[in-house]
């Protein structure tokens, strides 16, 4: 079975599209560190066979899914899916924002918990911007999965907002 790729750009019309559900986040969240079946994905993500079929078709067809390997069981064959990448990177054009933070959005809307989401406008020199961007980059790129416990979302940005009109 060959690793997946470390990073992928999201960039094409078909990849926002496949990230339009919301559902669709859960299954790369699932599929995590190692690959799994269909019927392990729908038990994890208490859904049917049926929609978690569909949705993993529609990953697959936008590249963001591979077909892992297949083992043979009580007759018949069993697929096992990874993720084609291990972390996924949203293209900053105005598709890809709106398909990551929409995605976002209603993962925040459904956490049982108290999620963290903080924005803030600060003014920044562009040395302190670029040391601020490397740090935030280096965290996330640091970030091991403990491989137990619960899934966390990280969204993390740095931005210039449009001047005031």
């Amino acid at each position: 079975m060959d690793a997946p790729e470390e990073s992928m750009t999201l960039s094409t019309p078909g990849q926002y599209r496949a990230l339009a559900h919301p559902l669709r986040h859960r299954l790369l969240f699932a599929l995590g560190q190692e690959p799994a079946t269909l019927s392990g994905l729908a038990a994890e993500l208490g859904i049917s066979k049926g929609s978690a079929g569909h949705h993993l078709k529609i990953l697959v067809e936008a590249g963001l899914v591979r077909l892992a390997h297949t083992s043979r069981v009580r007759g018949g064959t069993e697929q096992y899916y990874a993720r084609a990448a291990r972390k996924y990177k949203y293209d900053t054009s105005g598709e890809g924002t709106r398909a990551a933070l929409g995605a976002v959005a209603d993962e925040l809307l459904t956490d049982p918990g108290d999620p963290l989401m903080v924005l803030r406008n600060v003014r920044l020199t562009e040395e302190r911007a670029r040391r601020l961007r490397a740090t935030l980059e280096e965290l996330v790129d640091g970030l091991a999965d403990d491989g137990e416990g619960e899934r966390h979302g990280v969204l993390v940005g740095l931005y210039r907002p449009a001047p005031p009109a």
